[in-house]
């Protein structure tokens, strides 16, 4: 029987967490944290909340990884702990809202090329009431960027797991530079920076409670990425000491880069530029990554951080496609998915029916939402299945007690009880602030469920 092959370094690993993390989010959220708490200190204590949360959940993944290194992440940890069934619901989860994710990444790439040269030729358009939300279907310029980028990259990882982590490698290493030099830019050279854009706008409402959950809602999109390497733990070297490594190193290297550039943000711009800048409610204007470019660079600032943006987000979409068809394909090997998912390719060994079929489902979601409705959606899914994950941690203490543990987690058990109730924090902020779309994502996941007794069904046949 054909097997995964180990071939991801301890580099590629952490490439793959750095990679992927450091994808849209940091470039176009900090608009909607602007919109939901109004001032630059609340955007930032957004951004440092969501790194401390995510770095607690890091650490428990950390753990999870290290002591269950399968291809699957939170498929085999639910499975493990809870059952079939939630396993079954998150491997149906990982495909369809997964796809968002993928989505979201090409619709990004569409918004960053539009930077440089608009385009917004459409030649269809129709709108779908579905779930208490309305869906758009589009075909246009826009999307056909989406579409293509997903298949360009949904063919490199086709060709093999050594070449998808070379080329994650390369496109980390760029990314990270590229955004150290925008902060650099920014603080040294920008024409409008001051530290006086930090102080708070007169009179302006901070959007309690609600709104700071819905920041920090935004960020964990830029944050989630320290999640996906498990998925593909099958194909790591060494996972036992290298999961862990890459999981928290990375996440640390992500927060350090965040706070800065996020900082040069608010430095270069007033707040009400931030909030203004592209977002689900400002959807043609420049993202607020090029509004602080242009700031020291001027008319030449388009071209010079669309490139930067594009890098930043091809890596985030190329480490994505590699572990989301791994989630597939773990559950299809058990019986708890399509049967065609679980085949390999004899020649590269990698899951190339899981990979193909999400990138397809993928380009048609590409067609369907903006940016911020794909993204809101996919952490949605994320933080609903985080918190049974965080329940695995304290449940498989006690059921596999003697199981070696390479890595332990620290502050236990209070690091998973905290990370669970924010993520419950979270989850109902969403339901107050964007209720139609956090009722479709619950819905769209519940809708797995009819489907769980037909592969029940076939594994005791």
């Amino acid at each position: 029987m054909l097997e995964l092959r180990r071939d991801l370094t301890l580099t590629h690993a952490a490439s793959l967490v750095v990679g992927i993390t450091i994808g849209t989010g940091v470039f176009l959220k900090s608009a909607a944290m602007a919109q939901a708490v109004g001032t630059p200190a609340l955007v930032l204590a957004a951004w440092v909340a969501a790194g401390v949360v995510a770095m607690l959940g890091a650490l428990c993944f950390a753990e999870l990884g290290a002591l269950l290194p399968d291809a699957g992440g939170e498929y085999v940890y639910l499975r493990a702990a809870f059952g079939e069934v939630p396993g079954f619901l998150y491997a149906c989860n990982s495909f369809v809202l997964g796809g968002a994710s993928i989505a979201a990444y090409g619709a990004a790439v569409a918004i960053f090329i539009s930077d440089i040269h608009p385009f917004d030729t459409q030649w269809f358009a129709r709108s779908v009431h579905l779930f208490g939300a309305d869906y758009t279907l589009q075909l246009g310029t826009r999307q056909l960027v989406a579409i293509g980028v997903i298949a360009v990259f949904a063919a490199i990882n086709c060709a093999g797991v050594m070449l998808g982590g070379r080329v994650q490698t390369a496109l980390t290493v760029a990314k990270v530079a590229a955004i150290v030099a925008v902060a650099v830019g920014v603080f040294g050279f920008s024409d409008t920076g001051t530290w006086a854009n930090l102080t708070p706008p007169p009179h302006q409402a901070s959007g309690g409670l609600a709104g700071f959950g819905a920041a920090m809602f935004a960020a964990l999109w830029a944050y989630s990425g320290w999640q996906y390497l498990p998925m593909a733990a099958s194909e790591v070297q060494n996972p036992e000491r290298n999961l862990p490594r890459a999981i928290i190193g990375g996440s640390l290297l992500v927060l350090a880069i965040y706070l800065a550039v996020n900082a040069a943000y608010l430095y270069a711009l007033p707040v009400w530029q931030v909030a203004s800048a592209n977002s689900t409610a400002y959807p043609e204007a420049p993202s607020v990554a090029a509004r602080a470019v242009q700031t020291f660079l001027g008319s030449r600032a388009a071209p010079v951080a669309a490139l930067v943006f594009l890098i930043s987000t091809v890596g985030s979409l190329n480490g994505t496609i590699l572990a989301r068809a791994r989630v597939s394909y773990a559950s299809a090997r058990d019986g708890l998915f399509f049967e065609p998912f679980a085949r390999l390719s004899p020649r590269t060994r990698v899951p190339i029916t899981s990979l193909v079929l999400l990138c397809i489902w993928a380009a048609l979601l590409a067609a369907s939402g903006t940016f911020d409705e794909l993204t809101n959606m996919a952490v949605m899914s994320y933080a609903l299945f985080w918190i049974p994950v965080m329940l695995a941690v304290l449940v498989l203490r006690r059921k596999l007690a003697t199981a070696p543990r390479p890595y332990r987690l620290p502050g236990y058990p209070l690091v998973p009880l905290i990370f669970l109730l924010v993520m419950v924090w979270i989850v109902v902020s969403a339901l107050i602030r964007n209720p139609k779309e956090s009722i479709a994502t619950v819905l769209l996941i519940l809708l797995g469920l009819p489907l769980y007794p037909l592969f029940r069904g076939r594994r005791l046949l």
